[in-house]
């Protein structure tokens, strides 16, 4: 019971960002959010900074679960440059909500300002970086584990571009191909339009 309790309470936390920002939250609507007493609120977080820092944890744990499958899966496997930049886009686009992608962008912006989240915020971008640097990798990308920061930044760019304006009518995996081509990974073939190796 008192794990459904907290569960209930860090899911309605992250909502709660994603639709009003850090800025925004307080004890009672979260309270609210999650259908418990203010009390029980309190007794589970002791402080908001408490009930932040579990949420994030809580989010990467789920993001390096997630993440770990996807670069498990693409880690030393033979495929092609269109297989692995469509489990690229996969790992980039199967998000749970908009408000879950604004959540995490929120509790980044406050590790910044925490240096007791950072080490969460850390170790999700380590866990992107090893999707990233598995993509490079499986289609032939020279010093993969060093750009795979580089990409993983473009993507949090235009993810955030993305959120913030909806101007980018783009196909990821298509974007992809594109940018691994000029970095030597994969040259366009004519005969089908798209990168190949």
């Amino acid at each position: 019971m008192s794990t459904d309790v907290r569960d209930r309470i860090l899911a309605a936390t992250l909502e709660l960002i994603g639709e009003r920002g850090i800025g925004g939250l307080s004890n009672r609507v979260v309270a609210k959010a999650a259908n418990v007493s203010l009390g029980t609120l309190t007794y589970h977080f002791a402080s908001q900074e408490a009930l932040l820092g579990e949420a994030l944890r809580r989010f990467v744990d789920d993001e390096i679960d997630r993440l770990s499958v996807i670069a498990a899966d693409l880690e030393g496997a033979n495929r092609s440059i269109q297989e692995a930049l469509v489990r690229a886009r996969d790992a980039i686009e199967t998000r749970p909500t908009r408000k879950a992608q604004i959540a995490q962008l929120e509790l980044y912006l406050h590790a910044t300002r925490n240096d007791g989240l950072q080490e969460a915020a850390q170790r999700c971008f380590a866990a992107y970086d090893r999707v990233a640097a598995a993509v490079l990798k499986a289609v032939g990308v020279p010093e993969a584990d060093r750009v795979a920061p580089l990409l993983g930044g473009l993507i949090d760019g235009l993810e955030l571009r993305r959120l913030a304006v909806d101007d980018l009518e783009v196909d990821l995996a298509e974007a992809l191909g594109s940018l691994v081509a000029g970095l030597g990974g994969a040259t366009n073939d004519p005969g089908t339009g798209g990168p190949s190796r």
